[in-house]
């Protein structure tokens, strides 16, 4: 067992109680992923200069292309303070960039992100670009492992390769490299207790990862792409024609209340984690955990009619849950 593995089991007992959770065959793979990154020497960019002034505007520039692409984070990451937030969203925004290189190539996917990887994961990032530029800064100030970046490099890249997932275990290992990691990046930023916080995060990634995948099965199948496990539709009666055909029957229903169910497990077991964060960052990955959360409710009201609606919380809906948020993280 990794190490990591080892420590969340032990981090499972609590004053007067001790919790049922144990990790599992995919989430052990998970876990040395993480160790092998966390371990990784953190390179410098020292090298690279760029001057206050075009740090500002690049800092700006990741600002922007937060609060153009996700109302949800920029709210969340709006709960972080000074210094923490901002860095959030460069973080954002490297993602943001990452993934639309994929899903929205402006030249040839592979080379184009071949050349991303090149600048935003060197050592010394010689380039002109603004996402770049303070993302290698914020890297180096959070002591960010590099590995984690070249982890969700690879994972985006799976996508122009594999459009679907024989089962759990393969989404899984997906969800980390495109969702966990994320959450891993964000953990150095906020401040975290040690080693023992790490697979809180990878359960919360692959959590929002899954509630991304449950929401946007509609989109996806237009993209050509299915990540649903294909072991657990054919489980429920299902297969790629009732997507094509978006029709929402009983087999549909059962399937979507148990990816559900799992999803909110993963939520639910992710909660102690957030206790193992610096207390300033704390409400804001409680809210990030939320807003997705409730996604779920969403999905449900709507009979799991995931094709011809994309489910979502409005604004006015985040800002409603923010006080009893705010009273669940405080009392952590």
């Amino acid at each position: 067992m990794c190490k990591c593995a080892m420590l969340f089991l032990l981090s499972l007992r609590t004053e007067g109680e001790t919790m049922t959770v144990h990790s599992s065959d995919w989430e052990n793979h998970l876990l040395s992923l993480a160790d092998r990154a966390y371990d990784s020497p953190i390179t410098s960019s020292a090298n690279h200069i760029v001057d206050a002034g075009t740090l500002a505007k690049a800092y700006a520039h990741c600002e922007a292309i937060t609060a153009s692409n996700s109302r949800s984070f920029y709210l969340a990451s709006g709960l972080l303070t000074g210094r923490k937030r901002i860095a959030a969203r460069v973080l954002y925004a490297f993602c943001r960039i990452s993934d639309n290189i994929v899903d929205e190539p402006k030249q040839d996917p592979v080379s184009e992100l071949a050349q991303w990887r090149e600048i935003t994961t060197g050592t010394h990032p010689d380039t002109n670009d603004p996402v770049a530029q303070a993302w290698s800064h914020v890297r180096q100030a959070y002591a960010i492992p590099h590995i984690y970046a070249e982890q969700l490099i690879d994972g985006v890249a799976t996508d122009l390769v594999k459009a679907r997932y024989a089962s759990f275990n393969e989404l899984a290992a997906y969800a980390y490299s495109v969702a966990s990691t994320v959450g891993l990046m964000s953990m150095h930023i906020i401040g975290y207790t040690g080693e023992e916080a790490i697979p809180y995060a990878i359960r919360l990634g692959v959590a929002l990862q899954l509630t991304n995948i449950l929401r946007d099965v509609g989109e996806d199948w237009e993209n050509g792409r299915v990540y649903l496990p294909q072991d657990e539709l054919a489980r429920f009666g299902l297969s790629d024609e009732d997507i094509a055909h978006g029709q929402v029957d009983d087999r549909w229903r059962a399937f979507m209340a148990f990816q559900i169910e799992r999803t909110r497990k993963l939520y639910r077991e992710n909660w102690p984690g957030i206790a193992m964060l610096e207390a300033d960052g704390r409400l804001a990955i409680g809210a990030a955990a939320r807003f997705y959360e409730r996604i779920l409710d969403d999905i449900e009201t709507h009979d799991y009619d995931v094709f011809n609606r994309r489910a979502h919380v409005s604004g006015l809906g985040k800002l409603r849950m923010l006080p009893a948020i705010w009273a669940q993280t405080r009392s952590l």
